[in-house]
């Protein structure tokens, strides 16, 4: 079996699809990637059987066949090229690979492409269209919120909510909530189902730059991700999403409203300053000045800041873990937020006080730490 493929384009292909090979795979295959050449389209495989994801690209041959092609010799040698054509010569008996180059030839080993599993079929399956774009955007703003806890698999997912109104995403870890809203999207019957973050990491670095629409189907197993010329499966994460609505606070009667960037600025800034096993800081707010400080006792270190705000409510004394209310700043769009409280030991509700989209809601809660006086 013998193609020729331009370097550049193979090697942004593989690159797209290598974000779901493991380092500790169970099968020796899975280290490989599968190489599925059909007259003048190759398409390649990658998968760690829980995530599978195919691209395929443009090729000159005139011979069908498979091969499982080592991923990391491939990458590695790809990465060391300039633009172009490379003829690969394949021996499907006993699967020797060479490859010619302007400067050479590489020889390595393959295996049998019939060992690598098939990629899982749909079925009955619900179908959902989603613009790129705004899927890019709800794993983004969700995503980062979404826990690393072992014993809690399905707070390590995000968990997704369809229905004929709107797509709503939901991630938490328990300390810190995302709640993201679209009504321009919407699906023919309720469902919904808990996403893992490694297939969202994927698509999240896939999507970039897509124009279109992706084609979502799932099942009660798995969720199939459709668009240009690429395809992903993942498993999806089974088990009941915890009632997120139930901690959100409902009556937030302190409301502070304070430009977005000079708030982040100052936190990070404040916050080289705090414990480094708590991250603490403190926010005190008195009429319409906002103070934020932090402290680190075993060092003597300890820094403060103060901003004006717009504020309307009780004088209020309360902390947050710094990294929590820095990470939500950095993924708010916004000129200007609101953080809405009600005490001292109850979360703080963080959202854009203008929306630029008015088919976009998005909600982020953070839990407070116990300030020790």
């Amino acid at each position: 079996m013998k193609f020729i493929v331009s370097s550049t384009s193979l090697l942004r292909q593989l690159q797209a699809v290598s974000g779901v090979l493991s380092t500790n795979n169970t099968l020796p295959i899975l280290d490989n990637f599968l190489f599925d050449v059909d007259k003048n389209e190759l398409k390649i495989s990658a998968s760690d059987l829980e995530t599978t994801m195919v691209t395929t690209l443009s090729i000159e041959s005139k011979d069908s066949g498979s091969i499982a092609v080592p991923a990391k010799l491939l990458l590695e040698t790809l990465k060391t090229f300039a633009d172009q054509p490379l003829t690969f010569s394949i021996d499907i008996k006993k699967f020797g690979i060479e490859i010619i180059s302007d400067y050479g030839k590489y020889k390595l080993t393959g295996h049998d492409g019939q060992e690598f599993p098939k990629f899982p079929v749909v079925e009955s399956a619900s179908t959902l269209e989603m613009d790129a774009s705004v899927l890019a955007t709800a794993i983004n703003k969700t995503i980062f919120a979404s826990g690393n806890d072992e014993l809690r698999p399905v707070m390590s997912g995000v968990f997704c909510q369809l229905s004929p109104e709107n797509v709503l995403f939901v991630a938490t870890d328990a300390h810190k909530l995302v709640r993201y809203t679209r009504t321009d999207v919407s699906a023919q019957s309720a469902s919904s189902f808990i996403i893992p973050k490694k297939p969202l990491t994927l698509l999240k670095n896939t999507l970039n730059g897509i124009t279109g629409n992706v084609t979502i189907e799932y099942n009660n197993i798995n969720a199939f991700f459709t668009f240009d010329n690429t395809r992903l499966v993942c498993r999806l994460i089974d088990g009941k999403y915890p009632n997120y609505e139930a901690v959100i606070p409902k009556e937030n009667p302190n409301k502070l409203t304070i430009d977005r960037v000079s708030f982040l600025n100052s936190i990070r800034r404040v916050s080289i300053f705090s414990n480094k096993t708590t991250h603490q800081i403190r926010i005190k707010i008195t009429g319409s000045e906002l103070s934020v400080s932090a402290e680190d006792l075993d060092f003597a270190n300890e820094a403060s800041e103060r901003l004006t705000c717009e504020y309307n409510g009780e004088d209020m004394e309360i902390g947050f873990n710094s990294k929590f209310l820095a990470e939500m700043l950095a993924n708010l769009e916004c000129d200007n937020v609101n953080l809405e409280m009600s005490a001292p030991n109850r979360a703080g509700i963080l959202m854009p006080t203008e929306k630029k989209n008015p088919a976009e809601d998005i909600l982020m809660l953070v839990m407070p730490v116990m300030l020790n006086s």
